[in-house]
């Protein structure tokens, strides 16, 4: 089963569609009044899918189990076709669109065996998905055009040439899968005025700034202390989003004193300097974060979007 425990819960749709076609006319009007030996077929059928659905990962076995909010199933009949149509949702890590097919599936072998018993001639064509929506790929396109980054460690150590930097090279691959360009990349001790230095300068070159290392408690870590004050705008949305996707994954997350803010219209942030601590954070907010190049651009917020 594939690792999904890196992602974060969105609210996710799928629509999917089958379609029953009968051999006559007269299976169509039994259907519409209901005079099927069996039962009520499109009820039945209804029922059907819906347990079908909520057991999907019982069936194929790299699905997941999750929570199904919501689902709905609309029936449309044109000439002998009987188009069936199913909706779901859920706020989960992984998509539904699996989940909605299946649905569709067994609501249209639900159909076939209650009308087999007066139309030998049924077809189940066209099992398929209409659309999808709320994972990773709905956020690609938050970029607004080709970004570019600057990506600062900050750390004594790293500096120095005694440990190998790791953080912000998983922030650069993290970056790059969104297709934002890296402009520059460096490793600088941890002192509190060059830290601010480089954020005063770079802000007005690079639409992303990031540095990794100094969020935390020792007395060394003055990367807060360096950004806080000079900072336009604090975004607490997305250190909140940090923390709790760390906090969910290590409880030592809690300790951590990532920053976010904007520095003219410089997104600037301040994130842990352990590899894991980097990684996770980027996976909590991104691509999702880079909507806020379309808010400094003058678009206007859509939570639909």
């Amino acid at each position: 089963m594939v690792d999904i425990t890196h992602k974060i819960n969105t609210l996710r749709t799928a629509t999917a569609q089958a379609t029953l076609t009968v051999s006559k006319v007269e299976t169509i009007e039994a259907l519409q009044k209901n005079r099927v030996p069996k039962g009520n077929v499109f009820e039945m059928a209804k029922t059907a899918g819906f347990f079908a659905v909520k057991n999907t990962h019982t069936c194929i076995p790299d699905c997941h189990p999750l929570p199904i909010e919501y689902t709905a199933v609309d029936y449309k009949i044109e000439g002998l076709n009987i188009f069936i149509a199913i909706n779901i949702k859920t706020i989960y890590k992984t998509g539904v669109e699996v989940e909605a097919m299946h649905g569709a599936s067994v609501i249209a072998l639900t159909m076939y065996d209650m009308l087999k018993p007066i139309d030998k001639g049924i077809e189940i064509n066209n099992v398929k998905l209409l659309n999808k929506k709320g994972g990773k790929s709905s956020f690609r396109d938050q970029n607004p055009s080709r970004l570019s980054a600057h990506i600062i460690v900050c750390s004594d150590s790293i500096s120095e040439g005694k440990k190998e930097d790791k953080a912000g090279k998983a922030i650069m691959e993290n970056l790059q899968s969104h297709n934002v360009q890296i402009q520059g990349y460096e490793i600088i001790p941890d002192d509190l005025q060059t830290i601010r230095n480089k954020a005063m300068e770079l802000s007005d070159t690079v639409n992303l700034l990031i540095y990794t290392g100094g969020t935390g408690l020792s007395i060394r870590d003055v990367t807060p202390e360096a950004l806080e004050p000079i900072l336009e705008r604090r975004i607490p949305g997305v250190e909140e989003a940090i923390r709790k996707y760390g906090q969910d994954r290590m409880p030592y997350a809690m300790l951590s004193r990532s920053v976010a803010g904007t520095l003219g219209n410089c997104l600037v942030l301040a994130l842990p300097g352990s590899t894991n601590g980097a990684k996770e954070s980027m996976n909590a907010v991104f691509p999702h974060l880079l909507h806020v190049f379309k808010i400094l651009r003058g678009a206007q917020h859509n939570k639909n979007e």
